[in-house]
């Protein structure tokens, strides 16, 4: 090479940078992709086995092979079988039957009793934690004396007061249910108060109103919608 030439580099290995790009081990892709199949297939699998049940119990009705409430007392505690699947009770009752019926009620308390707690819920504790004050203060004694109470054996004994029916144990449970919820919200809502955009819309200023619709209430709806799925199951 003469003096003044410039140095030959080779195209791609300027920086210590090789000309070829690094492959992948040969079985990388495949493991990466066995992997999401997998994870694929275990949550088709478990979305298909919720609907099923799902579905079963919605038209109960339809399908159920007997009806729930006839007494069959010579066939009482009965094996499975052809007839009846899962067998009978000890007064003859198809349980197969009894199971899908109970299952339509199971779903109507917990859906109803969630709806009816997370919306009592998410009012309260909101106009707990955006309040603030003597408000904040009132609200959070209540919810302490809730929370002394066993909440299953409160709604236990105001169902057998009020009488037994559907409408009264969605209610005695909803009354036990919106301190969960009204915890969670004000919790949230405190914090979210803290934060810059928040406080640069107040700046700007954006009302009591807008905040609350535009800022906070859509950042809520991920942490209510994780408590209201465990809170059904």
């Amino acid at each position: 090479m003469r003096a003044g030439d410039k140095p030959w580099v080779r195209r791609g290995q300027l920086f210590g940078r090789s000309r070829h790009p690094r492959r992948r081990p040969a079985g990388e892709g495949v493991a990466v992709k066995a992997r999401f199949c997998g994870f694929d297939l275990f949550f088709l699998g478990a979305a298909a086995i919720l609907a099923l049940l799902l579905l079963s119990a919605i038209f109960a009705p339809l399908i159920s092979p007997y009806d729930p409430e006839a007494l069959s007392l010579k066939e009482g505690l009965a094996a499975p079988g052809a007839a009846h699947w899962l067998g009978q009770d000890k007064l003859g009752r198809d349980v197969l039957s009894g199971l899908l019926y109970g299952g339509r009620v199971s779903l109507l308390v917990g859906f109803a009793v969630v709806g009816v707690s997370l919306l009592a819920g998410t009012a309260i504790g909101f106009v707990s934690g955006y309040m603030g004050g003597w408000v904040d203060e009132a609200v959070m004694r209540v919810v302490d004396v809730m929370l002394a109470f066993p909440g299953i054996l409160l709604a236990i004994a105001l169902a057998g007061v009020m009488g037994p029916s559907l409408g009264n144990v969605i209610f005695a449970l909803s009354l036990m249910g919106w301190v969960g919820f009204a915890r969670l919200v004000r919790g949230e809502v405190l914090s979210i108060k803290e934060r810059e955009y928040v406080k640069a819309a107040v700046i700007t200023g954006a009302g009591p109103f807008r905040i609350a619709v535009r800022h906070i209430l859509p950042n809520l709806v991920g942490p209510l919608s994780v408590k209201a799925t465990f809170a059904v199951a």
